[in-house]
C-alpha cells in the first residue's frame, strides 16, 4: 500500500532542502511557485543563472519575454493565488558550450507528481521549451518543437506548448512570425478568461 503523500508544507520543506543533484556547480537551490490555490502552471527548462542568484523565478530577461507573452503584470505572476511555476529541473544545471545544461533528469519524477496532487485547480499549463515538452508528450507521435506550437496537437484547453522566451530565441521568433502573431493573442485570451483579468 502507498503511503499518503505528506501535507504541502511538509513537502516543500523536503523540497527546499532537496539535495539530489549536490554536486551542480552552484550547489542545489530550488526554484519554484507552488499554491493550492493556483489556475495557471508554468513548466519550463530550469533556472537560469540570473534566477539562481536572484531566487526568484522567471526575474530575468526571459521572464519579462513570458509575461508580455502571457498579458500579465509582475505582480499578477508573482501572485501564487493565480500562477504556480514547476520546472522540469527545480536548480540551475550549470552551462555547457550551447548555453545552459539540459535540467537534471531525476528531478522531475521525484518531485512532480507529489507537487501537482496539491494543485487540483490549475486550468491550464504553459508547457515551455523542449525538455518540458519531451516529457509532457511522450508517448504521443514526435514532432518539432515548431510543429508542437504551431498544431497544438494533443493539448485541448489544458495545455499551451510555447518556445522558451530566451533571448537565445529571437532568431526563432524572427523566422516564425505566426507565433506572436497568432498564439500569442490566443493565450492572452485564454489566461484573462481563467484569472478573470478585466482587458
Amino acid at each position: 500500500m502507498t503511503p499518503p503523500s505528506p501535507g504541502l508544507d511538509a513537502l516543500l520543506q523536503s523540497l527546499r532542502a532537496c539535495t539530489l543533484c549536490k554536486d551542480l556547480p552552484l550547489g542545489p537551490n530550488p526554484i519554484f511557485q507552488i499554491d493550492p490555490r493556483a489556475k495557471i502552471l508554468i513548466t519550463g527548462q530550469a533556472p537560469g543563472r540570473i534566477t539562481h542568484e536572484k531566487d526568484i523565478a522567471f526575474q530575468d530577461p526571459s521572464g519579462v519575454r513570458l509575461r508580455r507573452w502571457m498579458g500579465i503584470s509582475e505582480s499578477e505572476f508573482y501572485d501564487t493565488g493565480r500562477i504556480a511555476v514547476l520546472p522540469m529541473g527545480m536548480c540551475f544545471p550549470g552551462t555547457g558550450a550551447g548555453g545552459d545544461l539540459p535540467p537534471r533528469p531525476q528531478c522531475a519524477p521525484t518531485w512532480h507528481g507529489r507537487l501537482l496532487a496539491h494543485m487540483p485547480g490549475i486550468a491550464l499549463t504553459l508547457v515551455i521549451g523542449k525538455h518540458a515538452m519531451d516529457s509532457r508528450f511522450a508517448g504521443t507521435p514526435k514532432m518539432t518543437l515548431t510543429e508542437r506550437v504551431q498544431t497544438r496537437a494533443g493539448c485541448g484547453e489544458n495545455l499551451f506548448p510555447m518556445p522558451h522566451p530566451s533571448p537565445r530565441n529571437n532568431r526563432w521568433l524572427k523566422a516564425n512570425p505566426w507565433f506572436e502573431a497568432k498564439a500569442v493573442p490566443d493565450l492572452q485570451a485564454r489566461i484573462k478568461e481563467i484569472l478573470q483579468i478585466s482587458a
